[in-house]
């Protein structure tokens, strides 16, 4: 059916299960947070995805000794600021939709607790830094760089790749780990402990690695027909693992050249969300919907 109709087929917007306030302030600010389709979500979601990479490169800068030594106050305060500003960000957030509660046990509302949170404890739990090293805090803060995917329409696209072809993915996991089992026993059973394969669940170990073109060298067979072995695991294991790249990549490129990708657009009568680019009319109360502007 033609996309243009007033009688398109609905496709709902992943933020609308949190809730869209009916108006005031907070749907403004929900406008601003949560549809990336209008110029002022767009701007808000590119100031974010700047302020994210450049708190990563603050932590990441952090981990060199010499540079915190030297720019340690520097670090510190860049620090605080990124917290405060994420930690505004995130109550902002749970602020503007009605389901709040929702939003705060989703994936996202995780994330974005987890990027605040070692600032916080170290600030309110002194004793803290007794008990667990400073460093392993400041690791958390690497989770901010999970925060991307709620910004780029490219990692949804991705997500939706990977969710489409999970069953393929699964069947192909299933005969990669029949084939490491398989020849992993039978490695034991060739090459046995005297030769560095005490057990079948090393040999299986030793499998994967070979099959997978790792090849740590830790354990290598010794006999002329476990190396013929593993030389057909490595053949074997060159050409299997592009199959989860191709199985991936064609659903990707399936939903890139759709062209029916649902956006953020909301229609001002009755507050319904997930129209498509291309839709002109609300997909549930036929009202005209305003345009769509591309960024």
């Amino acid at each position: 059916m033609d996309s243009t109709s007033p009688l398109s087929a609905p496709r709902e917007d992943p933020a609308a299960r949190f809730g869209r306030p009916l108006g005031g302030w907070r749907l403004k600010l929900y406008t601003i947070i949560f549809e990336a389709d209008t110029r002022n979500g767009r701007l808000f979601d590119l100031v974010l995805v700047w302020l994210i990479l450049a708190s990563v490169c603050v932590v990441v800068l952090d981990s060199f000794e010499s540079l915190r030594a030297r720019w340690g106050a520097l670090f510190e305060v860049l620090e605080w600021i990124f917290t405060v500003l994420f930690t505004a960000e995130y109550f902002a957030r749970l602020s503007c939709v009605r389901r709040p509660s929702r939003y705060a046990r989703s994936v996202f509302g995780i994330i974005d607790l987890i990027a605040v949170m070692p600032t916080w404890l170290a600030l309110f739990m002194p004793g803290l830094h007794a008990l667990i090293d400073v460093r392993l805090l400041r690791l958390l803060r690497l989770f901010r760089i999970l925060r991307l995917a709620q910004y780029v329409e490219e990692y949804r696209a991705l997500a939706q790749a990977l969710l489409a072809s999970r069953r393929k993915i699964l069947v192909f996991l299933s005969f990669v780990v029949i084939v490491t089992v398989v020849m992993g026993t039978l490695m034991y059973v060739i090459e046995g402990p005297a030769n560095g394969f005490p057990n079948i669940p090393v040999s299986v170990y030793w499998a994967i690695s070979t099959m997978t073109t790792v090849g740590y060298g830790d354990i290598v067979p010794k006999t002329g027909l476990g190396r013929t072995i593993a030389s057909i695991m490595m053949l074997v294991g060159w050409g299997t693992l592009a199959v989860p790249t191709g199985i991936v990549s064609a659903e990707f490129t399936a939903i890139r050249m759709s062209g029916a990708r649902p956006t953020t657009r909301t229609c001002q009568a009755c507050l319904s969300e997930g129209h498509e680019a291309s839709a002109r009319y609300c997909k549930d109360c036929s009202a005209e919907l305003p345009p769509y502007a591309r960024g």
